[in-house]
């Protein structure tokens, strides 16, 4: 083991010093090695950032899952024997129902590790009306203690409290715009089932999505089944899980389970899915390409550095240094190459990023995980090892006494 410790430290210490000789392309490389690193890291650190904001604004509003009863069809009659029966079918119209036993769905599905929140809700149209003016909206009925780990309403609370229940509502901050209220008036809320009641504004909420800031009116769980006429039942269950990846295979495993029409938020933001994808792959290309580029960069500097240095490759195969001897040295230096550039790429992609935060358009803020810095240097110093591969050969591969004739 010493012996192979004390080889590795003959070798480095004979590539550092041909390195130190060509100073100049020795610094060129680094510093190109560095560029690339410092855009691998910066831009990938931008998707990321990029796509992490848009998950966040397009999931802080909406469930991970969702389970409603599935869709009424029509019952078409069996033609008679000897018969041939031609249907014309138009979709039957869906009216708004209960899930059958949701209690023990729910109950169900609180076991189930894979899911982070569990929250039975009530929905249905309606109108609010506060003197003459008149708003169509929708009414959400929740328990709130659960409905938290769905959407964590006291992050987007903006006055007021986080409270429903005893005819207090929660609505948002565009409803409460148009209609001119504050926390602590009174509306009116009227649905088509001929009932209606009167609700004092408890809290008012931003979500940072209009529609939903226009429409939502958010009220206790029973009140609500009152007012859509529906007692004792919930509209949809709705669902979060911890890998929100993976929520389009859960969605279809929790399906099967319950016999519910199951919808992850992949489906229902496909097109969002679709420009992640693409971020994704435009990120990976920048990577590949920029890792080519520093690649043949490592390897003509080394390529040059075996023609210049053929004498001194010839000497130390006289003097008894082995082919693998020299092939190592090449390597290591192509392994400098990288690992030295890297750390001073890795330098400057902080830089870049800093400046980004403080000097951007401020409308996401970007976090560089140590993870990501590693790995981007440990691609610069295995791109550097492949790129002296080919240099490394030419040298092992020079007859010590042609070389020694070199001039």
């Amino acid at each position: 083991m010493k012996t192979l410790f004390g080889r590795l430290w003959i070798d480095a210490t004979i590539a550092l010093g041909f390195l130190r000789e060509g100073r100049v392309q020795s610094l060129m490389i680094t510093v190109g090695v560095a560029i690339g690193v410092a855009v691998i890291v910066f831009i990938t650190a931008l998707i990321q950032g990029l796509q992490a904001n848009l998950i966040d604004n397009t999931l802080g509003s909406q469930s991970h899952i969702r389970l409603v009863s599935p869709d009424e069809v029509n019952q078409v009659a069996p033609p008679e024997r000897g018969a041939v029966q031609l249907i014309q079918e138009d979709k039957r119209p869906q009216r708004l129902r209960s899930i059958n036993n949701w209690q023990q769905v729910t109950e169900t599905l609180d076991q189930l590790p894979i899911l982070t929140g569990v929250s039975p809700i009530v929905s249905g149209p309606a109108f609010v009306r506060r003197g003459n003016a008149l708003e169509s909206v929708v009414l959400v009925g929740t328990e709130l203690t659960r409905y938290q780990k769905i959407i964590p309403l006291d992050e987007y609370l903006i006055n007021g409290q986080l409270h429903v229940g005893a005819d207090n509502v929660m609505i948002g901050s565009e409803l409460a715009k148009d209609l001119g209220v504050q926390v602590g008036s009174k509306l009116r809320l009227e649905t088509g089932q001929q009932n209606s009641t009167v609700v004092n504004v408890a809290g008012i909420f931003e979500l940072g999505v209009r529609e939903l800031d226009e429409r939502y009116v958010y009220l206790d769980l029973k009140q609500a089944q009152s007012l859509l006429s529906l007692p004792g039942g919930v509209t949809v269950i709705d669902l979060t899980v911890e890998d929100i990846f993976a929520a389009e295979d859960i969605a279809d495993q929790i399906g099967r389970l319950t016999s519910l029409q199951a919808e992850s938020w992949i489906k229902t933001n496909a097109q969002l899915m679709s420009a992640l994808s693409a971020q994704s792959l435009s990120t990976n290309m920048i990577i590949v390409f920029v890792a080519i580029s520093v690649a043949f960069g490592i390897a003509s500097v080394l390529s040059v550095s075996v023609v210049q240095r053929t004498r001194e490759i010839g000497i130390l195969r006289a003097t008894g240094a082995t082919r693998q001897q020299i092939l190592r040295i090449f390597l290591i230096q192509g392994a400098v190459f990288g690992l030295f550039g890297s750390v001073l790429g890795s330098a400057v992609s902080y830089i870049l990023i800093w400046g980004f935060n403080t000097f951007g358009p401020n409308l996401f803020y970007i976090t560089v995980s140590i993870e990501l810095v590693l790995l981007a240097m440990l691609l610069a110093t295995l791109t550097g090892v492949l790129a002296a591969a080919i240099p490394s050969r030419r040298a092992a591969a020079l007859d010590p006494v042609v070389a020694i004739r070199y001039v």
